[in-house]
């Protein structure tokens, strides 16, 4: 059970000096060899383990943690709901941002990001790297599971985008951006993750700009892409910090939310 704390965050730093170790009465013994590095002791993840593993992954979906953050994303994208036409307006209206965000289409789209994933994979087959397959197997497990709850909301919801064709809520496009941010966030820490979340967030707005989807769109499917990256990387990263979308008067963004096992 997780419960959330406003404490703030002790870090306690233990460590063994040399100062204090005692000196030894019997011969030395002969040198251990030396582990293996941690990446040789990975295995490399074969092409069908990527899709049995999903199966794994629908299964560990439902968890406290997925609900505090599909909680917290439905609440921001209700938040903003009211305020969705004039939010898209001003952003589709606003002409210096065409051109910077024009790329976003293409960079969030599913090419470029399942793609990228399966890329990743292979290049970790081909370099024989299983550490770079493993994240690349990640990659493309979580833009599978994100996928599957992206278009199953499409679907069901059914809502009008701003430019009048269907299919608006969630938008696909945050949440595999977000998919991806989170699985190398996870892996690779903040170093990664802060400029990964921050394209994420850039392909997000770049959705608004083109009049393709509503705050409210690209709020749930930041939510949905964090969900994704979160579960099929168990076992990675801080599990202490939750990432969830925002909501706030005339815009959205991401929270860091300091979650505490109980």
């Amino acid at each position: 059970m997780l419960r959330r704390s406003s404490a703030g965050i002790v870090i306690l730093l233990l460590s063994s000096s040399p100062l204090f170790a005692q000196p030894s009465l019997t011969p030395s013994a002969p040198a251990a060899p030396a582990a293996p590095a941690a990446e040789s002791r990975e295995l490399m993840p074969s092409f069908g383990s990527l899709f049995r593993d999903v199966a794994r992954d629908f299964r560990n979906l439902p968890s406290t943690e997925t609900a505090l953050i599909l909680g917290l994303g439905g609440a921001a994208s209700a938040s903003v709901h009211s305020q969705d036409q004039r939010i898209t307006r001003g952003a589709a209206g606003s002409a210096p941002l065409e051109e910077v965000f024009e790329p976003g289409a293409t960079l969030g789209g599913a090419a470029v990001q399942v793609g990228g994933a399966f890329a990743t994979y292979a290049i970790g087959r081909m370099v024989h790297s299983p550490r770079v397959a493993t994240v690349g197997g990640e990659l493309v497990r979580a833009q599978m599971l994100t996928a599957a709850m992206t278009q199953g909301l499409k679907f069901s919801v059914g809502r009008t985008r701003p430019d009048g064709t269907r299919y608006s809520f969630p938008s696909g496009h945050s949440s595999a951006t977000f998919a991806t941010a989170t699985v190398l966030q996870r892996n690779f820490g903040w170093k990664v993750g802060i400029p990964a979340y921050g394209f994420a967030a850039f392909i997000a707005g770049s959705r608004l700009q083109a009049n393709r989807h509503y705050a409210s769109d690209v709020l749930f499917g930041a939510a949905i892409g964090i969900v994704g990256g979160r579960t099929v990387t168990i076992g990675h990263g801080n599990k202490r910090f939750a990432l969830a979308p925002i909501a706030a008067p005339g815009g959205a963004g991401v929270g860091v939310s300091w979650v505490q096992p109980h």
